[in-house]
């Protein structure tokens, strides 16, 4: 309890002596508004709303930089037995998976970025099938009880996923998409392996490593991160448009300040969902912007 703690208290120091206004070098960048962002947005869901993608990829490969460039098997090689997010905040994520990965009948699950808890509620095996957990700490995995297999990967030097298409209804990753260097790559990985009509679930949360979290994280507000991520299914394809939902408790009782929650248990989900074959995302000129992949096998 006193490590967790004390992993609590040094995220929470990150978060509040790392500027977020601070490039890489440290001098101040000011943050243009992104493009396409839901300018009266005041809260998670209003986020992805309707949002107006730019028309191309709209980041650069400064964005996904870090502070810390040095090989991530490095900074991952100690095993941390603890949790990255207040007790409150994991209670309201188990909660909210309780519901969610109930909407299939025994799911099979891939747990990204994963540790030795994925969070899943208690009963997880009563009710879902395959649970597999990708991380980088063998030690953290091999003590997840909540699934039954893991595989050790570090995603940013091989985003690939090493599993066959259609393999799982859902996709997980709880707040580690931020420091995910090539998140398009990823994005276009999970909806390979998920089955028409699967979902990806990514929590979010106010708290990270500024040091090996990528640039455009720390550049922006909580609203804009739900934003980032959501970019990233949109412009991987094959996805519905996403979605955003918050998760906090006591989220109706705790303001928002510049895009910012106030809340130390803040955590959002962006949700996105595989577009089954023979569907059709349209853009606001009539167009086809997406289509459902006529190769996957419902």
């Amino acid at each position: 309890m006193l490590r967790q703690s004390t992993m609590l208290m040094a995220l929470r120091g990150f978060a509040s002596a790392f500027s977020p206004f601070k490039n890489l070098g440290g001098k101040p960048v000011p943050f243009a508004p992104m493009p396409g962002f839901p300018a009266r947005a005041v809260g998670v869901s209003d986020v992805l709303a309707s949002p107006k993608w730019p028309a191309e990829w709209p980041y650069s490969p400064r964005d996904f930089m870090r502070g810390d460039e040095s090989p991530d098997p490095y900074f991952y090689d100690t095993p941390r037995f603890c949790f990255h997010v207040d007790d409150a905040a994991v209670a309201a994520l188990t909660e909210f998976y309780g519901t969610a990965l109930r909407e299939w009948e025994k799911p099979a699950i891939l747990d990204i970025c994963a540790s030795h808890v994925s969070h899943f509620s208690t009963d997880i095996a009563d009710f879902a099938g395959n649970r597999v957990a990708l991380g980088m700490n063998e030690e953290e995995l091999k003590n997840n009880g909540q699934v039954d297999s893991y595989v050790v990967k570090d995603l940013n030097d091989d985003p690939t996923l090493p599993f066959e298409d259609n393999s799982f209804d859902v996709v997980t990753n709880v707040v580690s998409i931020d420091y995910l260097t090539k998140p398009l790559a990823i994005c276009k990985e999970i909806q390979r392996v998920l089955k028409p009509g699967g979902q990806a679930l990514m929590a979010l949360s106010n708290r990270c490593f500024p040091t090996k979290a990528v640039d455009i994280w720390l550049r922006t507000n909580d609203l804009e991160h739900v934003f980032v991520v959501g970019s990233y299914f949109h412009y991987a394809g094959g996805f519905k448009p996403p979605s955003a939902v918050e998760v906090s408790p006591n989220q109706d009782q705790i303001p928002w300040a510049g895009g910012r929650s106030q809340n130390i248990a803040y955590l959002a989900v962006v949700r996105a969902e595989v577009m089954r074959c023979g569907e059709v995302q349209w853009n606001s000129a009539g167009g086809t912007l997406h289509a459902g992949q006529e190769h996957r096998r419902d």
